[in-house]
């Protein structure tokens, strides 16, 4: 009881001190009352969600590199282990699970979705940018489809208003001077709500 209380009293006035890390009773560091002061609680009421997103990018990003550093150290630990080597690898043991709790914690503060095909491409040791361009020439793939089916549809409109011109001229015409009025009626309606910032509608004439 004493010793936790003492660790909350220290930790609550070593908040000019910076860089101190406490330790609770089950031996988890433990960084919230460092990170919870006055000054770091207003600056973050001033900063925009946006900069709050990469912060905690930023700090898992940091954890994951330190983390690759600890086992990096456990790696040269073990491979050359004797028993002078036991007390600094249980250390570092310790370090890595600590990390890896911070990380969990840090990780929940950030809203970010890793589609499954990048892990994949990780876990195959291949380059996560090739899903990226594997995307892009998907979706110019559809974008070249979909353009093919509207300029079919824009023929066929334009052939079957060949074709009605020549059966049934007077209700084309009427059609015609109907569309104009409604483009016409439109590109007013767009040019009086110009003055907001996406109000700048392009209204093509009909043909």
């Amino acid at each position: 009881m004493d010793s936790s209380q003492t660790t909350a009293s220290t930790a609550a006035a070593g908040g000019g001190g910076g860089g101190g890390v406490a330790a609770g009773g089950n031996g988890v560091m433990n960084t919230q009352s460092i990170d919870a002061s006055p000054v770091d609680s207003s600056a973050t009421t001033a900063a925009t969600p946006m900069d709050d997103q990469k912060e905690n990018l930023t700090q898992v990003t940091n954890s994951i590199q330190k983390t690759l550093g600890i086992l990096h150290q456990l790696y040269l630990t073990v491979s050359s282990f004797n028993v002078a080597s036991q007390l600094p690898l249980l250390q570092r043991m310790n370090n890595l699970v600590l990390e890896l709790d911070n990380m969990t914690r840090l990780a929940d503060k950030c809203n970010i979705q890793v589609p499954m095909e990048v892990l994949q491409l990780i876990d195959d040791g291949k380059n996560p940018d090739e899903f990226t361009r594997d995307m892009l020439n998907g979706c110019i793939a559809k974008n070249q489809i979909t353009k093919g089916k509207t300029d079919a549809f824009k023929g066929m409109r334009r052939h079957l208003l060949e074709e009605l011109d020549q059966a049934f001229p007077d209700e084309v015409e009427a059609y015609r001077e109907i569309r104009a009025a409604s483009a016409a009626e439109s590109k007013q309606f767009a040019q009086a709500q110009s003055i907001l910032p996406n109000g700048d509608v392009k209204v093509k004439k009909e043909t």
